[in-house]
């Protein structure tokens, strides 16, 4: 790891900087996958499920007797545990239901909102190197309390032809529609454009490596929207002289496993901590199953001392992370201060797992520092909002002449016209 202690303002700068995730690279070999997709629809799913996935696939769809073995197949706890986090997921965002009433902005003038989901949408659910079925949760869950009326997943096969149990049973117990075999840019060129058995969405969500991002972006130019631009995972750890090293390791380390361009950040008021941690750090990693890919990680995590809490903030408002982790006595103080960031920790036991599987709220967050513009996926990501307004004849009194004055310094005629003809029949 690199530590700075008390860094400069232009240390500061170069540590909050992420690697450049230069997807230009990838665009012509995108670019050819994604349009053999649109030209040729299954048969081109299939040719690169053969290439990329190494199987051989008479039909890309699920079948529910698919499902039905894969529940056999999962542990009765698994399943318990399952069912526990999706109740979770589900109530934190069926809180985020509102619709804004109405308003009557003037005399005779009223506007309205309503909420109106998203009718199809798109799930990616990665499947390389560990089956993230906590994100089939974190997606379907929210677009079917929104309200989606088809809601499509695509996630890459094993070897065997078969999708993970556990990733089937989520998708169940979340109430996804349709489930496919297709993972990488295939899969997303299949939700973007549609194929015999595929069908067009209107939006894609779901992480996955850099192609599947390059993919996302290029098809969100003019055929589909997506859920937000996204990088490597990252996690930022606030902790003062009362931290437990352990915990705070052990965070570390929880976010450093999920790749080798995975971002650790660790601030902190104390050297006596930083040093704690190390020592905890070397201690943890040995055990880990995955420890090549959190070692590697490690080697680009960066280590920070600073004076006080408020400079540990200020530099994590800066940093803008995808996990926040804010383990201090004055924790309360701090979460007040925080401005960017994609999900919040708080205290000792608030751990980024809990946040990952089961505490509710949504793991799909801003990468990237993206935090200072996106929020993390919530009910809201499943719904456009569609604006309403009512005219009387009183509301043409209130606000006739004024349209008419602004078309009118605008230059637009017809506009001025279509309000001078109403003000006239009155």
């Amino acid at each position: 790891m690199k530590i700075f202690k008390y860094p400069s303002e232009e240390e500061i700068k170069r540590l909050i900087e992420r690697p450049e995730v230069d997807l230009t690279a990838l665009t012509d070999i995108v670019g050819k996958v994604l349009a053999r997709v649109k030209n040729e629809g299954d048969a081109a799913v299939k040719d690169y499920e053969q290439q990329f996935d190494h199987v051989a696939l008479s039909s890309l769809k699920v079948t529910e007797a698919e499902i039905d073995e894969a529940e056999g197949l999962l542990a009765d706890d698994l399943k318990a545990a399952i069912k526990q986090a999706y109740e979770n997921i589900r109530t934190f965002h069926a809180a985020q239901k509102h619709d804004l009433s109405k308003v009557e902005t003037c005399k005779g003038v009223v506007c309205w909102q309503k909420n109106v989901p998203i009718e199809k949408v798109g799930l990616y659910i990665p499947g390389g190197t560990a089956p993230l079925f906590s994100t089939v949760l974190m997606l379907a869950t929210p677009a079917k309390l929104a309200g989606c009326r088809e809601i499509v997943l695509c996630t890459p096969p094993n070897a065997a032809g078969k999708v993970h149990p556990a990733i089937l049973f989520a998708a169940r117990i979340a109430g996804v529609s349709q489930i496919f075999k297709a993972g990488g840019v295939q899969a997303i060129g299949a939700m973007a454009y549609g194929t015999e058995s595929v069908p067009k969405v209107y939006k894609i969500f779901g992480p996955g490596n850099r192609f599947v991002m390059a993919a996302k972006q290029a098809v969100s130019l003019q055929d589909v929207a997506i859920d937000m631009p996204a990088g490597p995972s990252e996690v930022c750890v606030i902790a003062d002289q009362n931290a437990n090293a352990a915990f705070v390791a052990a965070d570390l380390l929880s976010q450093a496993e999920h790749g080798n361009d995975s971002q650790v950040l660790l601030v902190t008021t104390s050297e006596d901590m930083l040093q704690q941690v190390q020592q905890e750090l070397d201690t943890q990693l040995q055990a880990l199953p995955r420890v090549a890919f959190a070692s590697n990680a490690l080697d680009n995590s960066r280590f920070v001392l600073v004076h006080n809490t408020d400079e540990a903030i200020d530099l994590a408002n800066r940093y803008a992370p995808e996990h926040l982790i804010i383990q201090t006595d004055d924790y309360e103080a701090l979460a007040a201060k925080v401005v960017n960031a994609g999900s919040v920790f708080l205290g000792l036991y608030a751990c980024e797992s809990a946040g990952d599987y089961a505490s509710g709220t949504n793991h799909t967050l801003p990468t990237h520092g993206y935090a200072t513009a996106y929020n993390g996926v919530n009910l809201d990501s499943f719904n456009r909002k569609i604006t309403f307004q009512h005219l009387s004849a009183d509301g043409i009194r209130s606000i006739g002449r004024t349209v008419e004055l602004m078309a009118e310094a605008e230059e637009l005629e017809a506009h001025k016209n279509a309000m001078t003809l109403r003000m006239k029949s009155l």
